[in-house]
């Protein structure tokens, strides 16, 4: 594969290259990438906006994370903030620091992925920025989302006698991480140890596809705002689950002043995640408790649409809002309540 030193065509000349097959298929989109700022028109609706940093060595590592999966991620997390706003994404910036480590190739294979999913989820990239890095590759996204006033769901609106629900499964993303942190320490110990390339240890994830896939190439969940949409079912809080389901509920119960019952039994897991877990000795329900990245949304409602939610397959109700003196429960199948502690993601934790 022929290598193209970003040098040799300027930051100018990148931004060129990434963005001139890009075309605006949004309303909202007045004016997009060419001219010094992008020019959005909302005009009655609620203007959402959101910004996530991921840096190398911290959020994601490139020795297990293909480029182009890495672009697709990088704007799924953000689309998954203005869906958990009951929102809709509509605008995507992009700023990149780039190392000398990297090629022209190699930045057309992130956008292919970063395009692809503004390409699935209806989103027009609109601008960024692109700068040299000393520290491996920095990438910055913004997205600008719609919501209507009357049905934008915050973090601080869950009421007592609330149901408590989440999307999909939890813990699958964890587990692929750790999959892909055991595979590196085992090929890397097979580096040192090989006289030649060919004697390397090559992992097998044959079985393991949905593990790899939650944690490599989420997806937002769209889906589950439409269909709340089409029962015409606001969320009275919502967030989606980046850092855990301990912590994301925790947020929600303190910002809305409110206490928590959940049921341990009624955590979703699905049994590849049972499966794994099991084989590293983890427990799967702490794991589906704790694990982040999962990108499922964790939301309440009022009870009497609890009716219409329990018809919809992908959203499980999993326990019930209560007074705040009541603290954050999770009752065990014993009927023992145990306190719900947060140890999902903190970026600003110490390295063991």
């Amino acid at each position: 594969m022929s290598r193209t030193e970003i040098e040799t065509i300027g930051e100018f000349g990148l931004i060129r290259r990434m963005t001139e097959d890009i075309e605006l298929t949004n309303e909202s989109s007045v004016v997009g990438v060419g001219d010094d700022a992008a020019v959005l028109n909302y005009a009655e609706k609620q203007v959402l906006v959101t910004t996530d940093l991921l840096l190398e060595g911290i959020h994601f590592d490139l020795t297990y994370v293909p480029l182009k999966h890495l672009g697709y991620k990088s704007a799924i997390v953000n689309f998954s903030d203005i869906y958990a706003m009951n929102g809709r994404p509509k605008q995507l910036t992009v700023s990149l620091g780039i190392s000398k480590r990297f090629s022209l190739e190699n930045i057309e294979t992130f956008y292919e992925g970063l395009k692809l999913a503004c390409e699935l989820y209806g989103v027009d990239l609109v601008g960024g920025d692109t700068s040299s890095s000393l520290t491996g590759l920095c990438i910055s996204i913004t997205c600008i989302g719609e919501g209507e006033t009357e049905k934008i769901s915050y973090r601080n609106g869950a009421k007592e006698g609330d149901v408590i629900c989440v999307t999909g499964d939890l813990g699958a993303a964890y587990l692929g991480l750790q999959l892909l942190e055991r595979e590196k320490l085992v090929f890397n110990a097979s580096v040192k140890t090989s006289v030649n390339a060919s004697q390397h240890v090559q992992p097998d994830f044959s079985g393991k596809e949905y593990l790899l896939e939650r944690q490599l190439k989420p997806e937002a969940r769209r889906d589950i705002i439409m269909a709340l949409g089409e029962k015409n079912i606001v969320p009275s809080s919502m967030i989606d689950i980046s850092d855990g389901l301990s912590s994301e509920l925790l947020h929600i119960c303190a910002q809305s002043n409110v206490g928590s019952l959940i049921y341990m039994d009624k955590i979703p897991v699905h049994s590849d995640t049972q499966r794994m877990a099991e084989q590293f000795g983890m427990d799967a329900t702490t794991v589906a408790l704790h694990g982040g990245e999962d990108y499922e949304l964790l939301f309440t409602v009022s009870v009497p649409q609890y009716a219409e939610l329990s018809t919809m397959k992908e959203i499980k109700i999993i326990g019930r809002v209560e007074h705040a003196s009541s603290g954050n429960r999770m009752r065990m199948p014993d009927g023992e309540d145990i306190e719900i502690v947060a140890q999902g993601w903190n970026g600003f934790a110490t390295p063991a």
